[in-house]
């Protein structure tokens, strides 16, 4: 038969915070990726980044940095925190 608890008696309730050293990990990569794409994009802040026609001449500002922000905003930190490292498997239990 099942235990029945009495009515004074509180049940403990174990919660452990879903975020481990893996995701951490995951997410700081993910900030430094943000990071790089930024820095990247600075490249193009000089006076010869345009042409005379008004195009942009600077391959790392105009192409490259946007899809690394994109890749770092919309993959990498979603990642780290959507993804479940079991704690079981991590504490040798």
């Amino acid at each position: 038969m099942a235990k029945i608890q009495k009515k004074n008696e509180k049940s403990k309730v174990e919660w452990n915070f879903p975020l481990i050293k893996q995701n951490y990990l995951i997410l700081l990569i993910g900030i430094g990726t943000i990071l790089l794409g930024y820095l990247l994009m600075a490249t193009g802040i000089t006076e010869t980044s345009a042409t005379l026609n008004g195009k942009w001449n600077n391959f790392f500002a105009v192409d490259l940095a946007p899809i690394i922000l994109v890749i770092g905003y919309c993959v990498i930190i979603p990642y780290g925190i959507i993804k479940y490292f079991s704690h079981k498997n991590l504490s040798g239990e």
